[in-house]
């Protein structure tokens, strides 16, 4: 049986990182979230990503939206 990743929208990871959804965007493309971006163009982030992200305590101060 394959497990599915759930996927978040960079709004609700923004919320959860309590950064801005501009700096989810700059992670993912610079590689420091990983996820997918999707045949309409929009932008998927792992919540197993995310999850590492807090759980290293790796979040950089940002302004939120």
């Amino acid at each position: 049986m394959v497990s599915q990743e759930r996927l978040l929208r960079p709004r609700e990871v923004a919320r959860q990182l309590a950064v801005s959804r501009s700096t989810v965007y700059r992670w993912f493309w610079e590689g420091k979230l990983q996820g997918v971006k999707l045949n309409s163009g929009t932008v998927r982030i792992l919540e197993s990503a995310v999850l590492r992200k807090l759980a290293a305590g790796d979040v950089e101060t940002g302004i939120r939206d």
